[in-house]
């Protein structure tokens, strides 16, 4: 009997699937320097719902697209940090 579940991932499902999580800490990481609470939790809403709403995204050129546009969500969201004076942790 094989301990390999049976949807195992491919190797470039496995890569496509850890750039997401990626993505997904780095958002969450940096809306913690967020100053206002409500803002955060604004942001987290808005984060979690995008990761929901394509969790079951199955198309490897779809998720390169999104995680695209996450990413530039994310340097866009940086750089409004740095301009209003916020320290990054790093």
């Amino acid at each position: 009997m094989s301990k390999v579940p049976k949807a195992a991932l491919s190797l470039k499902q496995f890569m496509l699937r850890q750039e997401v999580l990626k993505l997904y800490r780095d958002i969450f990481r940096t809306i913690r320097q967020v100053p206002d609470k409500n803002s955060q939790l604004e942001l987290r809403t808005w984060a979690r719902y995008d990761f929901q709403t394509n969790r079951h995204q199955s198309d490897e050129v779809a998720i390169k697209m999104l995680l695209q546009h996450g990413r530039r969500s994310l340097t866009e969201l940086k750089t409004s940090l740095q301009l209003s004076g916020v320290s990054e942790g790093k």
